[in-house]
């Protein structure tokens, strides 16, 4: 049994580095020593073949993740197999299918069969679905049966999952003296809640989480450790709470990559612009520098209807300060269930976020686009400037309105400043 940080930490560089490597403009080694490290996942199930490849983590461009997936409200898995196309697409680099709707099972097939890019997913809803069918509510669910689910999706093929092993006793007892406005928001986080209360038992991810990392390890699945207590709003945004939670979050990622396994640690979504910094520190502090994968930051709670420009503000301030992953927030956010305007938008948006940290890499893949459009626009090519755009569609269609302007910033028919200029240095 072996995963790509034992290869990693064995010397051997694993074909999947070097595709990681080729992408990044960085030397296979480089990939190598981030992956045995920990500094560096690559999420590639061992059953799934697929051709696009990605690195998430220190030294590499972000990544961005998109969402989809049926539910009780809305069962069209047609629509999710047109939305799930449109994040590839449109450039996302993964996606998670959050199903909980009618034939989870099959739901989850279609998307592994039609997408080409990393796939994730939430085990404990699948479960929790199953545990009301079976015993009339998800409290009644047992040890067995969500190890079971969490298993069989790892066999399926998923090449990454958000796991909420990071919640235990120590966790919700913080949260209980913590005057939080929002409590628990994040629906795995709740299901567990819920379950550990009634049950009065310790949660079952965290207190056999040795059982859970075989299961990973063997599949070489990358375990997302869960933010099951989040802040939901600014205003609790690095609360006692949320710190609590962080240092179980470390502790767990310490024990994963001691057993081989890959990990990664899902952040917060709302993070005021000024703690933004201090969140990223903390989180690579105390999480052994692993890769964040983050919801947002949404760094206002007042823009529903435009919570992808939220995010993407947000988002571009963590990646300036380390973020490695970015999770999109679409239009719909907080209002709905998205359509497929709403996920182009969103992956749209979350890969402008992303482009502006990475062109913090000199050198790398989004710098060397952002010079070579900026010559584009000096030497006024129009194919050029279509090919170096994050959306060429749009940029073509928009030129093609007005054939004969000359595709600069600004000026219309006047005189190209870039000419005057040249004609007085002398290099017209």
């Amino acid at each position: 049994m072996t995963t790509q940080a034992l290869e990693a930490r064995a010397g051997r560089i694993t074909e999947e580095m070097e595709k990681v490597a080729v992408l990044e403009g960085v030397t296979p080694e480089f990939v190598r020593e981030g992956v045995a490290a920990g500094r560096i996942v690559i999420p590639k199930n061992k059953y799934r073949d697929r051709e696009k490849i990605c690195g998430i983590g220190t030294g590499l461009d972000i990544k961005v993740n998109g969402l989809m997936g049926t539910s009780s409200d809305r069962n069209d898995k047609a629509m999710e197999a047109r939305k799930l196309r449109l994040l590839e697409e449109c450039g996302a680099n993964a996606f998670m299918d959050l199903s909980t709707g009618d034939d989870i099972d099959g739901m989850r097939k279609q998307s592994l069969d039609i997408s080409n890019i990393a796939a994730g997913c939430v085990p404990v809803y699948q479960a929790s679905v199953e545990a009301i069918a079976k015993h009339g509510s998800m409290v009644g669910m047992t040890s067995d049966e969500l190890f079971n689910t969490l298993e069989k999706q790892c066999q399926e093929g998923m090449d990454f999952m958000a796991i909420h092993s990071a919640l235990n006793w120590q966790v919700l007892n913080t949260l209980r003296k913590t005057s939080r406005t929002t409590d628990v928001v994040s629906r795995g986080g709740s299901f567990l809640t819920a379950w550990m209360f009634h049950n009065q038992k310790e949660n079952p991810l965290y207190e056999e989480f040795d059982r859970l990392l075989e299961i990973l390890k063997a599949t070489d699945t990358v375990l997302s450790i869960g933010d099951a207590i989040r802040p939901g709003c600014n205003a609790d945004s690095l609360d006692a709470a949320q710190m609590q939670g962080l240092m179980v979050a470390g502790e767990l990622a310490k024990r994963a990559l001691d057993a081989g396994v890959q990990v990664m640690i899902e952040g917060p979504g709302h993070v005021p612009l000024n703690q933004i910094a201090t969140t990223m520190q903390m989180q690579k502090r105390l999480c052994h520098n692993v890769p964040y994968y983050i919801l947002g930051f949404l760094a206002t709670d007042v823009a529903p209807g435009y919570d992808n420009i939220t995010g993407a503000i947000g988002g571009a301030f963590a990646g300036m300060h380390g973020a490695d992953f970015l999770c999109y927030l679409t239009p719909a956010e907080h209002l709905g269930l998205p359509n497929e305007d709403d996920v182009r938008m969103g992956v749209r948006t979350t890969r402008i976020a992303a482009d502006c940290a990475n062109m913090l890499r000199r050198g790398g893949p989004s710098w060397n686009r952002s010079l070579a459009m900026s010559r584009a626009r000096v030497a006024r090519d129009p194919e050029a400037q279509i090919a170096n755009s994050l959306v060429p569609g749009v940029v073509r269609e928009k030129m093609a309105k007005e054939p004969d302007h000359n595709h600069c910033a600004a000026c219309g028919d006047a005189k190209c400043p870039a000419d005057v200029a040249a004609e007085f240095f002398g290099l017209a």
